[in-house]
């Protein structure tokens, strides 16, 4: 595939950038998919080679958010500049939800090739397709969101695992832990029903695709919107799936970390990181838990939306996570 200067991109595009309302280095584009139209914002790396093919991370934001106010929040397109992966943003239609949600709770939103997914996945793959934003590598696709965002990542994970490499849910649910708005407001007070079974569940969706998909989970012990609760029933649905997918390798218990770390953000929450590795070493799974941390992305932009600066830095913890994870598995 040609590629293009992503310097020159960034010069070509700064009127409509502007326009669109992005901020610098911001490039909207809209994909359509299952008879969806998806509007999304995408953040090339400032620096990077035009002919370096580089990471993608698909962003995707909570309820009364939009693409522009997570980007900011999270900090993710910096990250990217550090990095040298591109970011894109989905952004939720307020016509399909009020609240900017995206409907992971609904069954027509929880299946390959209908609904947001397909539109999401059509998105991501319209930006591996064209030239338009320099070279994907596409061994490294992953996505990561926060809450409704985080849950309809562990859909993604579960429906698209030969598209996403590894997946982040932050304040998020697990995959099909509901099936209805009624049941989706007992998953988040109380948590789903059977992670075990909806581990098995999400290993049925990927079909013959199934293979291992590295998870980290990251969660407040203070959300009083999504319950911590969910944080280990993310992790133990892909943990079994995991299980499911590669038995030899990733038979893991979540009750016997490999490792776990305590520490503390100075004049900030204190936290604990767990991981798990396979048989070979390689990194599958992390939980990162932090004290005191609510409805909120850890260590995200002071006065942005739904974020605590004074956590441990999702968005470093989440991308160390991707490029290790892939890295083992890559070298096993």
């Amino acid at each position: 595939m040609s590629s293009i200067d992503w310097r020159e991109l960034y010069a070509s595009n700064r009127a409509v950038i502007e326009r669109a309302g992005g901020a610098p280095g911001e490039l909207p584009t809209t994909s359509t998919a299952a008879g969806r139209a998806q509007r999304a914002l995408v953040h090339p790396p400032a620096g990077v080679e035009h002919q370096t093919a580089v990471p993608l991370v698909c962003m995707l934001h909570g309820c009364t958010q939009d693409a522009a106010s997570f980007a900011a929040a999270t900090r993710m397109n910096e990250a990217a500049d550090r990095h040298g992966f591109v970011a894109v943003y989905p952004e939720q239609d307020r016509g399909d939800n009020p609240q900017g949600c995206w409907n992971w709770f609904l069954p027509e939103h929880q299946a390959r090739g209908v609904g947001e997914p397909a539109a999401i996945a059509a998105i991501v793959r319209e930006l591996i397709g064209t030239t338009s934003h320099g070279r994907i590598d596409t061994r490294r696709v992953f996505v990561a969101g926060l809450s409704a965002g985080g849950a309809m990542a562990a859909i993604l994970a579960a429906v698209y695992p030969d598209l996403f490499a590894a997946v982040a849910v932050h304040s998020g649910l697990s995959y099909r832990s509901a099936a209805s708005l009624s049941t989706a407001y007992a998953a988040m007070a109380r948590g789903g029903e059977d992670p075990i079974g909806k581990g098995r569940a999400a290993h049925a969706a990927m079909g013959h695709l199934a293979r291992p998909v590295p998870t980290i989970v990251v969660h407040g012990s203070a959300d009083r919107t999504v319950a911590p609760v969910n944080a280990e029933q993310v992790l133990q649905q892909s943990m079994t799936a995991t299980g499911l997918a590669a038995p030899e390798t990733c038979d893991l218990d979540i009750a016997r970390p490999t490792t776990t770390v305590r520490d503390k953000v100075i004049d900030g929450h204190a936290y604990t990181r767990r991981q798990w590795t396979d048989r070979r070493g390689g990194l599958m799974h992390e939980l990162l838990t932090v004290d005191g941390l609510g409805h909120a992305w850890s260590g995200g932009t002071p006065g942005g939306s739904h974020t605590d600066p004074r956590g441990p830095d999702a968005t470093e913890a989440i991308w160390r996570f991707f490029a290790q994870a892939t890295a083992d598995q890559a070298g096993g």
